[in-house]
């Protein structure tokens, strides 16, 4: 049994492999363009969406987040996912409705270099981030921090997927996703299947944490609930592919990847849940899934997280070249340059899994913090087509929203205790909050700043 789970991923990694044809050109690499030059389809773009959103962290997340603190954790998680609605209407408004071609041209156009490089920076950490935390749960799943069969995972997943990612860009990735999306579908049919049939799966188990609203899990959903309107804006995955097709596609690919996705993350997370109800003093959640579904199940629990680790891994890589060559146009947008970041970035996630902080949900916390700093500029510069922002209130935005997230982890880890004693959630949502207030104020007093200045006589004797 021991070696099912290596020999699964080998295959999954060779089909995927084949799966992804050299690319035609830049077309196909940085736009995921088919031989054909057709854009992608409807079918294609969803499962595109949910795949690269339903990562390996995400899934350990949702379930950790369910054993610890119940319905309401998963419930916190899974409202990540309303980001597809807001996602869907930042990219119909800002590409569709004012025909920008990227988040940065937006943001070039509204706050000069400084929009687009505190963008860049945010995304790119962000990048990082998502190589790190995927390639850190494979590890896990093969062996404890620093063994052995723990490098070899991740360096042989790293491998794999730099290589397919490397061949066919954007293109390769789409097809793969669509591939990879179909296994963890069925994989995670199966693992419904057998807890159900088990009779694990009751309202007592599924509510054993009851709500209270000053708990962990619910502080999370008000967390999250703060955070999904800037959330998708800083996600280059999900942004990147609001740019492939065309409008009514977009929009309902959005609109349908955040039904599936909130729904396979809840299902997933449920497991965590049925694992928090059944666990005895100190036990581990995988101790207590290993006790409750037996070893099959296991495997099976453990295989949707290397599939959806490569899905995202590939998709990661891809928006990595895309942002380096094209958006930010460090380098000229050769397919030879993409393959150079990707194998940067690639080399850059695996140094954090072997010297960095090790607490999943950390990273989505501190990066949905940072995310915060572009919430006034969708509901003001955006939706509200304020043009008149002056550049100082964008930099103290992002500056309250770096120092808050800083913060976060400060606390969060134990290495100040600034904010009190508090549960490191209620000081996520406290700082959350302050941030979103704060940066929400800059943006109004600017704007009340510019219109002073336009409404100012041109010299004294108009007075």
């Amino acid at each position: 049994m021991d070696l099912v789970l290596p020999v699964l991923a080998v295959s999954i990694a060779l089909v995927s492999i084949l799966l992804a044809p050299k690319a035609s050109g830049e077309g196909a690499f940085y736009k995921g363009l088919s031989p054909a030059g057709e854009t992608p389809g409807l079918v294609m773009l969803i499962f595109s969406q949910v795949t690269t959103w339903i990562f390996a962290r995400s899934l350990m997340n949702a379930a950790i987040l369910g054993f610890y603190y119940g319905l309401w954790g998963t419930l916190a998680y899974g409202l990540y996912y309303l980001s597809f609605i807001t996602g869907g209407m930042i990219i119909d408004d800002l590409r569709f409705r004012k025909g920008y071609d990227s988040i940065q041209a937006f943001l070039f156009d509204r706050f000069g270099e400084w929009g687009t490089a505190c963008y860049n920076l945010v995304i790119g950490v962000r990048l990082t981030s998502e190589v790190f935390a995927n390639l850190l749960v494979i590890g896990i799943l093969f062996g404890a921090a620093g063994s052995g069969s723990y490098a070899l995972a991740v360096v042989g997943l790293a491998l794999v997927t730099l290589v397919y990612s490397m061949l066919g860009g954007l293109h390769a990735s789409l097809r793969t996703d669509l591939f990879q999306m179909v296994i963890f579908l069925v994989v995670l049919l199966m693992l419904l299947v057998v807890a159900f049939s088990g009779g694990h799966v009751s309202l007592d188990n599924l509510l054993f944490k009851p709500f209270e609203i000053d708990q962990p899990g619910p502080i999370l959903m008000l967390v999250a609930l703060l955070q999904i309107w800037s959330y998708p804006m800083h996600d280059p995955v999900m942004m990147d592919r609001g740019f492939l097709a065309d409008r009514q596609t977009t929009r309902r690919s959005f609109y349908h990847a955040a039904w599936i996705s909130t729904t396979c993350i809840l299902l997933f997370g449920g497991l965590g849940i049925l694992a928090g109800s059944q666990a005895a003093t100190g036990e581990a959640m995988n101790v207590v899934l290993m006790r409750l579904l037996g070893d099959v199940p296991m495997l099976l629990f453990n295989a949707a997280l290397v599939i959806s680790a490569m899905s995202t891994l590939d998709s990661t890589l891809s928006s990595s070249a895309k942002l380096v060559v094209v958006d930010m146009k460090f380098l000229s947008p050769t397919m030879r340059n993409g393959r150079m970041v990707m194998a940067l970035f690639m080399l850059l996630g695996l140094l954090m899994v072997f010297v960095g902080n090790k607490d999943l949900f950390s990273a989505v916390a501190v990066s949905g913090t940072a995310s915060l700093y572009l919430a006034p500029v969708i509901f003001f510069s955006l939706w509200r087509s304020w043009e008149r922002i002056p550049a100082w209130s964008y930099l103290a935005s992002f500056t309250l929203s770096i120092s808050g997230a800083v913060l976060y982890f400060m606390e969060s880890t134990g290495y100040t205790m600034w904010l009190g004693e508090s549960h490191k959630y209620t000081k996520l949502l406290y700082i959350s909050l302050s941030v979103l207030t704060l940066g929400c104020l800059m943006f109004w007093l600017g704007r009340r700043q510019s219109n002073s200045y336009r409404a100012m006589p041109a010299n004294v004797s108009d007075y």
